[in-house]
C-alpha cells in the first residue's frame, strides 16, 4: 500500500500533470455530450497519469547517459589528425 501511496503523491512532473488534464478534460466532455467512447479513451489517459507510466511504461524509451572520460579503453588508440594547407 504504501508503494501505491508513494507512486501517486511524488515525481510529478510537466507530461503526467498533462495526462492528468488531459483526462479530466476528455471525460467531463464525455459526460457532458453522453459518449461512453469518449470516456474510455478518457480513462487511459488517467490511467497513465494515476500509476505514472507512458505509451512505453515507466522509462520505455529511456537510454543510459553517455559517460565521457579522459582516458582510451584498452585497444583504443587515439586519432591522429594531420593539417592540410
Amino acid at each position: 500500500m504504501s508503494d501505491l501511496k508513494q507512486r501517486l503523491f511524488t515525481n510529478w512532473h510537466l507530461m503526467r500533470i498533462m495526462r492528468l488534464g488531459i483526462g479530466i478534460m476528455l471525460i467531463v466532455m464525455g459526460i457532458q455530450s453522453k459518449d461512453w467512447a469518449m470516456g474510455l479513451f478518457s480513462i487511459f489517459f488517467l490511467y497513465q497519469a494515476v500509476m505514472d507510466t507512458g505509451c512505453c511504461g515507466t522509462q520505455g524509451c529511456y537510454a543510459p547517459p553517455v559517460r565521457k572520460s579522459n582516458t582510451h579503453a584498452a585497444g583504443e588508440e587515439e586519432a591522429e589528425y594531420e593539417e592540410i594547407k
